[in-house]
This record gives C-alpha cells, sequence and structure tokens, in this order.
C-alpha cells in the first residue's frame, strides 16, 4: 500500500540536517523549529494561525473545544470516516450526530445535513471530512453554517494541500485539524497533528489547552491537556513542507493513470455508483471545484472480500477505509441508530476498496495491480 522507503532516500540528507540542528541546540520541546513550522504551514495554507500538537485526534479535540463545543451540545459529522472524527466529539462531552454520505464523493452530503437539521433540535459544530484528499463541498457548509449560525470544523486529518474553489483545505471553516501521522501526505516520523484557524481567539485558545490550559507557567486558565509537537517532529515536517507540492502532484498523476488503465480495462462504467457482474469496479466520483490530493485512492468493487483475498498471496496490497460506519459500532450503540439508517455509508463500507497510492508508485506496479482485478473478475 504505501512504501515510504522511497521517499525517505530522496529526502535523508536534507532530513538528516534537520534533526542535527534540533540536537545542536537541544530545544524538544517548543522553540524556533515548532514556530518555524506553524508560520510555513500556516502561509502554505493561507491561514493566519497554525498551532502543532501531538497527533490528529487531538487536533480534532482542540479544534472543537476552541470552537466553543461543550457538554452537552451536538455535532454532526458523516459516519463513513475514521473513528476520531467522532470520538473527538465525545472527548469534548457533546454528542455525535450522523449525517449520510454523497454516494459519488463519500463525502459529508450537504442534504443529508440540512435533512438532520429540520428536526429543530440545536446543533454547535458540522464537522465535514475531507475524505481520501478531496473536499467536502464547503459552499454548501458555509451557507449551512451560515443560517444556522454553526461553527464548521474541518476534519482536514487526510487533505494537507487539498482546495476547493483555489481555498485550501484548513483556511475555509471556524477551525480545522490535521493529521501527520506517518501515512499522511505531509508526514512526521511519529505522530503529529495541527490546528489552523484565521481566528486569533482560537489560536490562542488552542495554544492554552494543548498545554494544560496554561499560558504562562504554573497558571491554568481551564483544563487543557499535554498534547504538543515536539521540535523534532517539526523538524522533519518543515522538510517536507518544501516537497509537498510536487508529491501531491505526483499522487494526481498516479490516479489518473489508474482511471486511464481502469477504464481501458472494461471493468468500469462511466460516473458509475453502483457495481454487479457486469461492471464492477466504480471510480469516485471528482467535483470540478476540488483539487483531489488523493491521499487514498478508492474505488467501489464488487465480491470487494473476495477480491481482496484473492489479490493479497499477488503481493497486491488493499486496505478498506472503513469497514463498519460509526453509527453501527458498538461504542457509539448508545446514540440508537440501526443498520440501514445511513444507506449510503453502510454501502460504501462494504463496497469500498484502496489500492496502493504514493508518490513514487510506478506504472508497471500499477499495471499489475490492475491486471490483478482484472484476472480475479474474468474467472
Amino acid at each position: 500500500m504505501l512504501d515510504l522507503k522511497r521517499q525517505y532516500e530522496s529526502i535523508k540528507e536534507e532530513v538528516a540536517a534537520a534533526i542535527e540542528r534540533v540536537l545542536t541546540i537541544q530545544y524538544f520541546i517548543g522553540g524556533p523549529e515548532l514556530e518555524a513550522f506553524e508560520r510555513e504551514s500556516a502561509a502554505y495554507l493561507g491561514a493566519s494561525a497554525c498551532v502543532g500538537c501531538s497527533s490528529g485526534t487531538d487536533a480534532l479535540w482542540l479544534a472543537l473545544a476552541a470552537a466553543g463545543v461543550k457538554p452537552g451540545d451536538r455535532a454532526i459529522t458523516p459516519p463513513f470516516t475514521f473513528f476520531a472524527s467522532a470520538s473527538s466529539i465525545t472527548r469534548c462531552g457533546a454528542t455525535p450526530v450522523f449525517a449520510d454520505i454523497d454516494p459519488a464523493t463519500f463525502n459529508l452530503d450537504p442534504t443529508a445535513v440540512d435533512k438532520v437539521l429540520s428536526d429543530g433540535k440545536p446543533v454547535r459544530a458540522i464537522m465535514p471530512v475531507h475524505l481520501y484528499g478531496q473536499c467536502a463541498d464547503m459552499d454548501a457548509f458555509s451557507a449551512i453554517a451560515c443560517q444556522h449560525n454553526l461553527a464548521i470544523v474541518e476534519d482536514a486529518a487526510q487533505g494537507f494541500g487539498a482546495s476547493w474553489q483555489g481555498k485550501k483545505a484548513g483556511a475555509m471553516g471556524t477551525v480545522a485539524a490535521f493529521s501527520f501521522y506517518p501515512t499522511k501526505n505531509l508526514s512526521a516520523y511519529g505522530d503529529g497533528g495541527g490546528v489552523t484557524t484565521n481566528d486569533g481567539e482560537i489560536a490562542d485558545h488552542v495554544r492554552r489547552l494543548r498545554n494544560h490550559g496554561s499560558q504562562h507557567r504554573y497558571y491554568h486558565e481551564e483544563i487543557g491537556w499535554n498534547c504538543r509537537l515536539d521540535a523534532l517532529q517539526a523538524a522533519v515536517l518543515r522538510v517536507k513542507l518544501k516537497h509537498i507540492d510536487r508529491w501531491n502532484q505526483q499522487r494526481r498523476a498516479v490516479a489518473q493513470k489508474y482511471d486511464e488503465l481502469f477504464r481501458a480495462s472494461g471493468l468500469v462504467k462511466t460516473d458509475a455508483t453502483t457495481v454487479d457482474a457486469q461492471a464492477p469496479v466504480a471510480l469516485l466520483g471528482r467535483r470540478p471545484e476540488a483539487h483531489h490530493i488523493y491521499h487514498q485512492y478508492v474505488v467501489r468493487a464488487h465480491r470487494r472480500d473476495e477480491l481482496r483475498t484473492f489479490l493479497a498471496p499477488r503481493s497486491i496490497g488493499t486496505e478498506i477505509y472503513y469497514p463498519v460506519p460509526l453509527h453501527l459500532q458498538q461504542s457509539f450503540a448508545y446514540l440508537g441508530y440501526k443498520p440501514r439508517d445511513l444507506p449510503e455509508s453502510e454501502r460504501a463500507a462494504a463496497e469500498s476498496l484502496a489500492l496502493p497510492i504514493f508518490p513514487e508508485l510506478r506504472e508497471d506496479e500499477q499495471q499489475r495491480v490492475v491486471a490483478g482485478i482484472s484476472e480475479f473478475y474474468s474467472r
């Protein structure tokens, strides 16, 4: 699915120099490397502030809490996403409310959000997820948020460098959260995350919350947490930030080649959102307003689990993002959702299949992936 060694070979001298800088000054928590990364990433994203933190999960909690989500509130998010999108809401003491996804893109469906809001129950925030590196419909969510006076918390964990109508993920909502987990497009050599915003008060609040609720040492205005980004990871991220546009463009080229190979294979129908024995693979929809950076390349697949079993011994990696939608997870049973309540998310969970993608993936490797899939369906 991913070969991080290929990327490392291209930047190892830059990374060694960056780590040596940190080791030389012996400033491991906070300090000039973190401050520089926060400035540089905020400038890249078009946000007024970026606040580094210890993980994407902590970034989501920090973003929600700083946006004012508190115990007793409700926040809307899709169920077809990573667990942290919803668990971060519960960490604030709030209740996640799930709205279904668009069957073409797998992103949160604005129409489904409107339906949730029509019940008249108060909602504090919307958390759209820029799934797989394609931004959600931020025009629609901005209009909904304005109409209902809601905060928009962008879950941009998979979207560093993605954009909507020319505006980058992380600079369109009230506040946004990023993950720098090693598999992400912009990745650390360990856990890491960041919160971006154009609101100075929110940025200051996040800085306090990541440091035990303290602005000045040993004086605590509120209960926060220890979830800082260390200087070594910030130094690595500064190196990688210089290359992120090139890497994202390479991912887009890989995705385009997959599209070409699948269409040439005869396995897909144009713009299909269903799969069957006649057209067993469906490519996900891409919005023209979105600059997709392909954190993952995901398709719908007929007999998905059988296909994975067939590909594995042929050394073709696949993954399922995500096999159980959040509204059907045991940990959220108390919310009262039942099977078929959110049918598009459930269908996506049964059919989605992620294929190998990273900037250095070769065309012959992609050909082997698609040939393996064609072989399975031709049996």
